[in-house]
């Protein structure tokens, strides 16, 4: 089996003492972003973008996790105190479900599981409007699993990082994805707060990718990006109109990046520990590459490290590796969003919980120990469901009457009411979708805290457009109406806590907590 190691990370990592994770102990050095005023005292934000999870489906039973059948135990017991989560175990639904069919274990033996159905419309079908009971309709039929596997959870003895960071840092329970549908929706929210306005450029059909089928529209669909030139010439291929979030960080001159697995080389394929292999890069995930303004359309590198973060012919757009050369130069942008390599980044049929958390402990690891950890934020979220069982309708907050809006009844997601002049702008933007996880890894976050306010994708654009004072995208950007998540800090409080855990098992390795 292959294994990628990015030089320094690995078990070097893990090698390095307590004194690196503290402001004590930070490397010395005029980090960028450093000097930048912002609200907070966050000073770095590194947004971690996972593939195809429910809360549900991670945090089903969480913080109580049973033994593995082979009777191992990775996850040791809840902290004293842990807040209370709105769950399977909590609602009452792990014996008494409306599915028919109740809420099951996954093992950990059995990592590597079918992809679930996690299409627009048909996401609101399972939900059959907040009823949540239609998620059998098309459940992949698992080697494993069986038919019913789309309501398969797994606890803290498989995804025991997940539930460490938990424990000892903040997260959500009410976090949803802007609008319902796969990647390319999810990545586009997280980074701009809006789908619509997706232009197909190549001439082929834009069924199942642009509401209606029409040539412009809401994204529904994982579309290419056009111009990229690694994405197939056989695919719906889309551009975006309007501002993303790094296109006010350009503006403001905010140093930034995003940094994507497989860019520097997208034929490239890695096997991960579990024995799957996998072309690291995904076009449809490259959240920036959608925007003229922002597209490396050749993916050519920077013209020289120092450069990362910086405006050059790479445009903001890295191979996943410089990631983390500027951990190791000291140069990390103020923003950084990082995708794993396709094995590492969670997505059922081609990943899994334990190449995931390979990457996930990996690279909060190196974060803690590169000097930066004093006043940076790790925010970690997933660009959609994947149609895995989630017990809890998030509010409609955005309606849409398309012929592939179901979640009433056919081509109703309640009747849209129109912005301004651009019409049915909300058309084809159904939200907000399926519940997911939000975890906050950072000094300032709450420990071992349990946000309960309603957040989604575009909270996390919200969040770094008020950090650095950067305005707001506009043209129908749901950025203005996002909840925040200022819930999950105590910016008044940063006792340099942190947590070193082992990649392989999650596992706690060394910590520091004062809480």
């Amino acid at each position: 089996m292959i294994r990628k190691h990015f030089g320094w990370l690995g078990t070097a990592v893990l090698a390095c003492g307590l004194a690196a994770m503290t402001p004590s102990g930070a490397l010395a050095g005029d980090h960028d972003g450093d000097h930048l005023q912002t609200s907070t005292p966050i000073k770095h934000v590194v947004v971690i973008f996972q593939e195809n999870v429910s809360f549900d489906h991670y945090f089903g039973t969480y913080p109580h996790a049973a033994p593995n059948k082979d009777g191992s135990v990775y996850f040791f017991g809840p902290k004293p105190n842990t807040a209370r989560v709105n769950n399977l175990e909590t609602s009452g639904l792990l014996t008494n479900n409306p599915n028919g069919v109740n809420p099951f274990r996954i093992d950990r033996s059995v990592p590597n599981t079918c992809d679930q159905d996690h299409n627009y419309g048909d996401e609101q079908l399972f939900a059959h409007g907040g009823l949540m009971d239609q998620f059998l309709l098309k459940s992949c039929n698992d080697a494993a699993l069986g038919k019913t596997s789309t309501m398969g959870y797994y606890d803290g003895n498989t995804v025991t990082a997940i539930w460490n960071y938990a424990q000892h840092f903040a997260m959500s329970d009410n976090f949803f994805g802007t609008t319902f549908g796969p990647s390319t929706p999810g990545a586009l929210n997280v980074v701009a707060g809006n789908t619509y306005l997706g232009i197909v450029q190549n001439g082929l059909s834009g069924k199942g990718f642009i509401a209606n089928a029409a040539s412009s529209g809401a994204v529904i669909g994982d579309a290419d990006p056009a111009g990229d030139v690694c994405s197939n010439p056989k695919r719906t291929q889309i551009n975006m109109s309007g501002k993303n979030v790094g296109d006010l960080m350009n503006e403001a001159g905010i140093t930034w990046g995003s940094f994507m697995g497989g860019f520097a080389n997208c034929a490239a394929t890695h096997t991960g520990i579990t024995g799957l292999t996998t072309t690291d890069y995904i076009p449809h995930h490259a959240w920036f590459q959608y925007w003229t303004s922002t597209l490396n359309a050749s993916h050519v590198g920077p013209s020289s490290d120092a450069m990362i973060g910086k405006s050059d012919q790479a445009n903001h757009e890295y191979d996943l590796s410089k990631f983390f050369v500027a951990l190791q130069n000291h140069n990390l942008p103020a923003v950084s969003y990082v995708k794993a390599i396709a094995i590492e980044d969670g997505h059922a049929g081609y990943s899994n919980p334990i190449d995931e958390q390979f990457f996930l402990a990996n690279t909060i690891n190196a974060i803690q120990q590169a000097g930066y950890w004093k006043d940076t934020a790790i925010i970690i979220t997933y660009d959609d469901s994947d149609g895995w069982y989630d017990h809890q309708m998030g509010p409609i907050v955005n309606q849409s009457s398309v012929t592939d809006d179901q979640l009433l009844g056919p081509g109703n997601c309640g009747t849209p009411k129109p912005i301004d002049a651009q019409g049915d702008i909300q058309n084809g933007k159904c939200g907000f979708g399926p519940r997911l996880p939000l975890l906050v890894v950072s000094p300032y976050a709450r420990a071992n805290y349990v946000d309960h306010r309603v957040t989604d994708f575009s909270s996390v654009v919200r969040f770094i457009e008020d950090n650095w004072n950067l305005g707001r995208i506009g043209n129908g950007s749901t950025d203005a109406t996002a909840g925040k998540l200022d819930g999950l800090f105590n910016f008044d409080d940063s006792d340099g806590r942190a947590l070193i855990l082992d990649p392989s098992t999650g596992q706690i390795v060394q910590q520091h907590d004062q809480h």
